[in-house]
């Protein structure tokens, strides 16, 4: 059907920002742009790190807390390492329940808790911890305890509580990796251009998530879209062709077009410092008049710049989720079934080229024109072959449905639309009977619409529904 993309950590006052705009709406030129930080980091994830536990009985009588503090305390090192925009804070070692509850009084400056069991048995030291009512992850190593069994059915009972039962320190970086997706949001300014579809402007959205939704109308596009740097579309424009495997509808006009729109969109999200843009493409955008998103959707997505087409509002949450989370970009698709060979093909006239994120390879392309419409100019993506995926979707703001499979290949049909991911799944036919979980409403885009991630992200992203308190809906 049409267009996507996905967009990194951007927002705050920036230097690259202010440079830009000191050129007003015009003459955007490659040297302002290839010297600034586009965009801007932003503040470290706060994480508090607390040390629940004491001397004497189980695991051992003489277990040295000291050491194993120290141990830990690496791993977390480590994690900060390779996050690059996570701080832990605090690290108080608590034996009673009066210093759990002093500590747990400053989790209201941190964005998260997380909490290590050393030893059994603690429950009434931790009690404060888990009840002080933030998002909390407790590690819980093998033979560090027994309260793991009292804190299992917390989650059911609504509390925001992860548990990691588990000898992979590695699990640790990759739910402090989930842990940043909430206050990420609430920094998240996204821009919308044209009609709406599902929760686009919806004041639950900022009450919900803190995302603020930025209306940009036609003329401010034009604008700035008369003002590009011809220079700047020609390298662009040069940059697509020789990327490619194969150009075979488009003209250089089509290519250059695209990229004038790619240049507008980029201004536009530095201008606004959003995160995100999302366009109603196939719903009014003039696009004969400037030509087609799709080059520009997938530029910005391999740079991280989560957007979407359609002004999918969903998708667009949903891509900034896995975004914060795993720093990888989604493919929207229109998903077709095969139940007879147990496939799910997805299919897009946009993709991004770096699906393992913008510092991962870049998958082969051929430059084609949109199939609906036999015109401008896209990319048919060709997918890495054995590749686990996730397959999710955010609906109603409250409930994201989700899946998992293996990529199959890379189908060059003339059916549909030209990036196509098809994907074996465990069992088609109950995925097909079960295909929106009895809680999608609205039209045809609510229904229809999935994004499509490399890795299997399932049990992260339950984890991410327990601790944002968002259900988790498994097709099939």
């Amino acid at each position: 059907m049409s267009d996507l993309m996905n967009r990194r950590e951007f927002l705050g006052a920036s230097a690259a920002g202010a440079v830009l705009l000191g050129t007003g709406l015009g003459g955007l030129s490659a040297a302002a742009t290839e010297s600034q930080d586009w965009p801007p980091k932003l503040p470290p994830v706060k994480i508090h790190k607390v040390f629940v536990g004491g001397s004497g009985g189980w695991p051992k009588p003489d277990l040295d807390i000291g050491a194993e503090i120290a141990m830990l305390e690496g791993h977390l090192a480590e994690t900060e390492r390779k996050l690059g925009d996570v701080k832990f804070v605090g690290g108080e070692l608590v034996q009673s329940p009066e210093e759990a509850a002093k500590v747990a009084a400053k989790f209201a400056e941190a964005d998260g808790v997380l909490a290590f069991n050393l030893t059994c048995i603690v429950e009434s030291v931790i009690a404060p911890i888990l009840e002080a009512g933030f998002p909390t992850v407790v590690f819980s190593q093998p033979y560090s305890g027994h309260d793991w069994c009292k804190i299992t059915k917390l989650p059911r009972a609504g509390k925001k509580i992860v548990l990691l039962a588990t000898s992979n320190y590695g699990e640790i970086t990759e739910l402090a990796g989930v842990m940043r997706v909430a206050p990420r949001l609430r920094q998240t300014r996204i821009i919308h251009i044209g009609n709406q579809w599902g929760t686009t402007l919806s004041p639950k959205l900022k009450e919900k998530f803190g995302v603020e939704v930025v209306q940009v109308e036609y003329d401010r596009f034009q604008k700035i879209y008369d003002s590009i740097d011809n220079k700047l579309v020609e390298a662009e424009t040069k940059e697509w062709i020789k990327g490619a495997d194969k150009v075979i509808e488009p003209s250089r006009d089509d290519v250059r077009n695209a990229s004038r729109v790619y240049w507008t969109m980029k201004q536009l999200i530095t201008e606004e410092k959003a995160r995100a843009i999302t366009i109603n493409c196939l719903g009014g955008f003039p696009l004969d008049q400037y030509g087609y998103q799709c080059l520009g959707f997938s530029k910005l997505n391999d740079q991280g710049i989560v957007a979407a087409c359609e002004a999918d509002m969903d998708s667009t949450l949903t891509m900034l989720m896995f975004w914060y989370a795993f720093g990888v970009p989604g493919f929207i698709s229109d998903p077709v079934f095969d139940t007879s060979t147990n496939t799910v093909i997805h299919a897009h006239c946009v993709s991004a080229t770096k699906m393992d994120g913008p510092d991962g390879p870049r998958c082969p392309y051929d430059i084609r024109n949109h199939l609906e419409r036999y015109k401008g100019a896209g990319l048919r993506v060709k997918y890495r072959v054995g590749k686990p995926i996730t397959c999710a979707k955010l609906n109603n703001l409250d409930t994201i449905l989700i899946s998992t499979g293996k990529i199959i290949g890379s189908p060059d049909v003339d059916r549909g639309c030209r990036s196509k991911m098809a994907t074996k799944v465990a069992d088609a036919r109950k995925m097909l009977d079960n295909w929106g979980g009895g809680v999608v409403e609205g039209g045809m885009v609510e229904h229809l619409h999935r994004v499509l991630f490399y890795g299997d992200r399932l049990q992260n992203i339950k984890n991410l529904g327990t601790l944002m308190g968002l259900k988790v809906v498994e097709e099939g």
